[in-house]
Formats: C-alpha cells, structure tokens, sequence
C-alpha cells in the first residue's frame, strides 16, 4: 500500500486544491459573472461532451492499464503504443464528419427545450476529443506509476483557466459566447501538455507492424466503450435530459449540487489513479492475497475518508447555501441523494477496477448497459414530474443498482467482499455524529458557522475513528507517519 498511500495522498491534495478553485468558480464567479442561461450552456456543453468522451477515447485508457505490463517486457511495446494512439481515429473520424455534415439536426435535437444550445455543436464535439485524447495519455502516465502531474491537470489546470476567462469576462475583454470557445480552447491546451509529460515517461517510436493479440485487444477496447459510456451516462446524463426537458437555467442550479455533493468522492477519485494499475498488476500476477486486502484496505480507508465528507457537507449544507445567490439556494435532497451515491461508490474502493481488469468485464458491460437504459428510463420519468430532485433521485436509484450488481458479482466470482466489522463501526460512528451535531446551531456568519461545525465534526468523528481504531491508514495520515 507505500505506493498507493503516497500518490493517494498527493493526488487527494492535489485534487482538493482543484475543488477549492472549483469551489470559487462554482460558488462565487460562475453563480455572479455568468448569466443563468450561460452558465447551464456550460453545463450541458461539459456533460454532452463527457458522455462523448469513452466513445471518442475507444476505451483505451483501460485499454492500456490492463495490457501495458505485459508488453512492458516485450519488444512490441512500441507496436501497441502505436496502436493505443490510433485506434481512437476509428470513432473520431466517422463522428467527427457526423457532426460536420449534420450540424444543424443535432443542434436541433439538442435544442429541443432550450434553443441556445444549437449554436455549440462544433465546440462540444471539440471538447469531447481533447477530453477522449487527455485520457489516453493520462493512461500512458498512470501505467509508468506517475499519475500526480496529470491530477494536476485534469483538476487544478482547467479551474486555474476557467478562474482566468471568468475575471476577463467580468472586466469586459470577453462575451459570453467567446468565453465558451475559450473554455474549449483551455481543453485543448490541456491535452497538449498533457501529451507532452506522457511521451517524456515513455516515449513513442511509432511501428507500422501490429502488436500481438492485436485481435483481444480490439475487443476488450471495444467493449470497455460501452463500460466507459455507462459509468459516464450514470454521471453525467442527468444534466443532459434536463436541458431536453426543462429550461437551461435549471442544469446551473443542479450543477450547484452537484459540485457540492461530488466533493465526497475526491478521496476515490485520488486512489483510483494510481489503484488501477495496481490492480491490473496484481491480477496478471495472480496474487489474489494481495488482491484481497488492496480490495478491504482501499474500501474501508475511502469509506472513512467519505463519511466524514458526507458530514461535513449535509451538516454545513444550510449555512453553505445562505452563501449562494437565492436562486441557487433550496437544493437538499438534490445534494443528499447525489452525496449518498458517492458514499456508496467509496464504499466498493477498487471493485470496478477488479472486474475491469478480469475476464469477466462482458458480462459487468451487460449489467451496465441495462442500468444505463434504465438510468435514460427514470431521468425521462421523473424529470417532467419532480424537477431536479427527480433527476437526483434517477441517478442515485441507478448507481445504487449498478454497485450492489458489481458488489454481488466480484463476491460470487472471486470470493471478495470489501466490509469487515470496522466497517459497520465507521456507519454507526457517522449516524451518532449526525445526530449529535445536528442539533447544535449557531447564530453567527454562514463562514464563522460553517467553520466552528466543521471544528466539531473533525474532532467527534475523527476521535472516535483514533478511539476505535477504525482505520489504521486514516490514522496513519492524521499522525503524519508515512514510512514508506
């Protein structure tokens, strides 16, 4: 775990600085600067683009976390670098002139509810392929074990960008519609650099010739698209169908909450980058020992890492709003439906990535495609009824299926479970601290509230966790004793 605890730890404080300025864009430039109706543009434009993204990418950011340390020992490594560069060309090409050619029908489908986003088509499918070719070298950089600069990128770099074209937008060197091709602008810029530092850890000389098992390895990436697809359409679809079916505003106050509640899922979010290499690693090696307890330590130290989170987040939550201008205010059940998701997914700790990298990832891609359908199904359901909170509630309902399927099939298939008795302790020690901090209000600023709960929080929480010894990595971080 030396490896993992050490790289967690930066990309979690790397990543948490990124949430900061995201929090400051979110919470105070984009919610002032940017008009309502501009605002939700932006985040129909970045979750369009996301759920173009595994499709544009042909999945191999998995592609190369399950195959690069069996070629690393092999003289066609370069074959399959090449190949890992070429093989996205197969969808960006064919939707790329799609997109061209029916420009003006797409916009139209988008467009449906809210007309402003006909105009945009070209720049989501722009960010779409920067977003697609930034993963794949992120990829390259996680297979060396260096995925810290590319956390760097992919949270704090764009947020530094969208701080900057905010602050020219608010002095008047920009409008609106230039700061969207700005923003399209920075996504590209960030895969250059990103490209950069990955060839310099592993560079590329390309080969004509294909690699072996060129054939298993266009299936798997094949396949991985559609596991790519569902897990982004379980994230990101809920912000694309509320364009389609209620005004654009409504994705800037859901995009609100959901910033919020995705702060919850940072420290997860950190492992995996360095986790799923790990774990590709020990299953070509067979060593399901090691397996086993990557599998328990990762869920439980994210379980406990998450709720306290989660705490803090539902508990400052009124005060946090009062912050907000009042129309971004009011969205509770949103934030605790969406939080309550993102426990569950630390809860699995690297669940996905065992079946990911197994022979059984088909039949996780079959699971996912139906709960994807069925995600399409309850967002097209409950939005027209319930507004927002149907949205949150369609999503937490599919990622909550689509976890316990993932949960029941990793036990019936390897014999993993990821809880243990300190697990239970961690959610009983989360309701108590709940429930006893819930009550306790106090009459200052919104920040001055926020701060003092937050104080109390940490040290209920955080004492019982040193108490019982709940998690010895959380304890291990809170001494500052890293050895390895």
């Amino acid at each position: 775990m030396g490896i993992v605890r050490r790289q967690s730890l930066i990309n979690t404080a790397i990543t948490y600085a990124g949430f900061g300025l995201g929090a400051i864009n979110t919470l105070l430039l984009y919610t002032r600067i940017l008009s309502e109706t501009y605002y939700g543009l932006v985040g129909v434009m970045l979750s369009t683009a996301t759920l173009l993204m595994p499709v544009l990418s042909f999945g191999i950011p998995n592609t190369m976390v399950k195959y690069y340390a069996g070629f690393k020992q092999r003289k066609d490594l370069q074959s399959f670098l090449t190949l890992a560069l070429l093989l996205p060309l197969l969808a960006i090409l064919p939707l790329g002139a799609f997109s061209y050619l029916a420009n003006e029908t797409i916009g139209a489908f988008l467009a449906r509810k809210n007309a402003i986003v006909a105009d945009y088509v070209g720049p989501i499918f722009w960010i779409g392929f920067f977003m697609a070719y930034f993963e794949v070298f992120f990829a390259w950089s996680k297979v060396c074990l260096k995925s810290t600069f590319g956390t760097f990128l992919k949270e704090v770099f764009v947020r530094i960008g969208v701080t900057i074209l905010l602050l020219l937008l608010f002095s008047g060197y920009l409008s609106e519609s230039q700061f969207l091709y700005g923003l399209t602008a920075l996504y590209g810029l960030r895969t250059l650099v990103m490209a950069v530092h990955a060839l310099k850890l592993q560079p590329l000389k390309p080969r004509a010739s294909l690699p072996r098992g060129t054939a298993g390895i266009f299936k798997y990436s094949s396949l991985i698209i559609l596991g790519g697809s569902i897990s982004v359409v379980l994230l990101e679809i809920d912000r694309f169908m509320i364009n389609q079916y209620i005004q654009i505003e409504n994705v800037a106050y859901y995009t609100v909450a959901v910033f919020i509640a995705t702060v919850i899922i940072v420290p997860f979010r950190s492992m995996n980058q360095i986790a799923y290499p790990l774990t590709a690693s020990l299953m070509n090696a067979e060593d399901y020992k090691g397996l086993r307890e990557l599998y328990k330590r990762s869920s439980l130290s994210l379980l406990t890492i998450a709720a306290l989170i989660f705490l803090g987040v539902l508990l400052n939550l009124e005060d946090l709003y009062l912050l907000l201008p009042e129309n971004y205010r009011g969205g509770f059940q949103v934030v605790l439906l969406l939080g309550l998701a993102r426990l569950f997914d630390s809860f699995l700790g690297i669940n996905t990535a065992i079946l990911y990298n197994s022979r059984y990832y088909g039949t996780l891609l079959l699971m996912g495609v139906l709960l994807g359908l069925l995600t399409i199904v309850l967002n097209a359901w409950l939005i027209p009824k319930q507004g927002l909170t149907g949205a949150a509630l369609a999503t937490f309902i599919s990622i909550a299926l689509y976890n316990v399927a993932k949960l029941l099939f990793v036990k019936w298939k390897f014999g993993l479970v990821p809880w243990s008795r300190n697990s239970l302790m961690v959610f009983a020690l989360s309701i108590g601290t709940y429930i006893l901090i819930y009550w306790m209000q106090f009459g200052f600023h919104p920040l001055v509230n926020i701060l003092l709960k937050s104080l109390l929080i940490a040290l209920v929480y955080l004492g019982g966790v040193i108490r019982f010894r709940l998690s010895d990595d959380l304890i291990q971080l809170i001494q500052g004793r890293f050895k390895e």
